[in-house]
């Protein structure tokens, strides 16, 4: 494959990745390195290891199969109330996800031009639905490359300050260390790798996978009612690109994706460990705003400011649309994109509006989405190992270990981390 014909394959991961880019990841890395300095940098590494797997059995999930993930489910799940369940607990998911980035983007907005807190969440709800319609009346294309241009700026904003203070070598290594100090420390790891591999990602990109590589050409007949959860081996055929192709194109493209995130969310972690670790009152955002400009100067600080609201920009973008595809695939009921942005905008705009500390509110909406990760991940790889859904595309057996060696440790540090928090150890 030629690079530029590689080159237009690539995009959907790019847009999922912004997820791993979005404020919660900021609060928790930016906590985790001023509480503890280097300590959790190895729960940052592992958890991007675990995501490039994830993220591309989500995505070959949708290119083989031509359907994404709750797509799959809806169909596989033939009792309505469990179905139901199991969109309520995705819809959970979601709506934290979207605290998450709203709240995001309003300290964002606060901090650049301090507009208040309630108002910012509405400017980036509204900013999330044109990012939405351009997606809905142009297509992915010009969608991918909006969001790719912000995540551009994500990584500008969120690096510079590294590169200007660096961290300690020697510090860096003996954080890939892992070890725990304390409850507090088990929660800020299930806070990060709740917010590394972000249950609304696994969804979307599967979507967004079966949107980019939607077939062109006539549709083929619908599949038997036996036969509806096997790969349509027309597919490839109506898109003039063979499957294995694109499924080394997405490699490519995960491994791109996961690079950038993970690499960003280290400088996060790094750039607080090594500038504000011990100084009060930088384990929250605004703290940490302040405490940059004093210390390493104003742009750096409205560098991280910047990338912050790109952040929030992008990533609630990308979680409304994961919401929406939650909705239809699980109970094949479309709402429409304005009546959806407003309700799982509500709940952001509330706790803004009560004076909850928008940096603990994005800590604990990153431990709800690590509670939300089984529920995800273990189906994506059932389903991905499965020849009845993906024939001869299923994973190979060391990819099937893989992931559930994944799962076993997301839900055992979950396991741990419900135990210590209702024994208040």
């Amino acid at each position: 494959m030629t690079l530029p014909r590689l080159a237009w394959l690539i995009g959907p991961a790019l847009v999922a990745g912004v997820a791993y880019l979005d404020p919660g990841n900021v609060a928790s890395n930016m906590t985790a390195g001023a509480r503890y300095g280097y300590l959790l940098v190895w729960v940052v590494v592992l958890g991007n290891v675990m995501a490039w797997l994830i993220q591309y059995l989500s995505a070959k999930l949708g290119i083989v199969t031509g359907r994404s993930l709750p797509e799959t489910l809806g169909r596989r799940i033939r009792n309505p109330w469990a179905r139901r369940a199991y969109w309520l607990q995705a819809e959970l998911v979601a709506m934290a996800t979207d605290i998450a980035e709203v709240i995001g983007g309003a300290v964002a907005l606060n901090l650049l031009f301090g507009i208040p807190l309630v108002w910012g969440g509405a400017i980036t709800g509204a900013v999330s639905i044109t990012l939405l319609l351009v997606h809905s009346r142009r297509g992915p294309r010009p969608f991918e490359f909006v969001v790719i241009g912000l995540l551009v700026i994500i990584a500008i904003g969120f690096s510079f300050g590294v590169f200007v203070a660096p961290p300690d070598p020697a510090g860096v290594v003996g954080g890939l260390v892992p070890r725990f100090e304390g409850t507090d420390s088990v929660l800020l790891a299930a806070s990060i790798l709740g917010a590394t591999i972000m249950p609304h990602a696994i969804y979307a990109h599967s979507a967004l996978a079966r949107d980019r590589f939607a077939p062109t050409a006539v549709t083929a007949p619908a599949p038997s009612v036996s036969e509806r959860d096997a790969p349509d081996p027309t597919l490839a055929e109506l898109r003039g690109i063979p499957t294995r192709r694109l499924l080394r194109a997405t490699k490519w493209d995960v491994t791109i994706a996961m690079l950038i995130a993970g690499t960003v969310n280290l400088c996060i972690l790094l750039l607080a460990a090594a500038n504000l670790s011990g100084v009060p009152g930088t384990d929250s955002l605004e703290g940490a705003y302040a405490a940059l400009s004093a210390g390493l100067g104003p742009l750096v600080a409205t560098m991280f400011a910047v990338g912050l609201l790109a952040s929030g920009l992008a990533s609630t973008s990308v979680g409304a649309y994961a919401g929406a595809e939650i909705m239809h695939g699980l109970l094949h009921v479309r709402v429409p994109l304005l009546a959806r942005r407003l309700v799982t905008l509500i709940p952001a705009l509330i706790i803004l509006a009560i004076g909850f500390d928008p940096t603990v509110a994005l800590v604990l909406s990153q431990v709800v989405l690590s509670f939300g990760i089984p529920f995800a991940l273990v189906p994506l790889v059932a389903l991905t190992a499965n020849r009845d859904v993906l024939g001869g595309f299923r994973n190979h057996a060391w990819t099937t270990i893989a992931g559930i060696a994944a799962s076993v440790f997301l839900i055992a540090l979950n396991g741990v981390l419900l135990y210590l928090v209702l024994t208040g150890a």
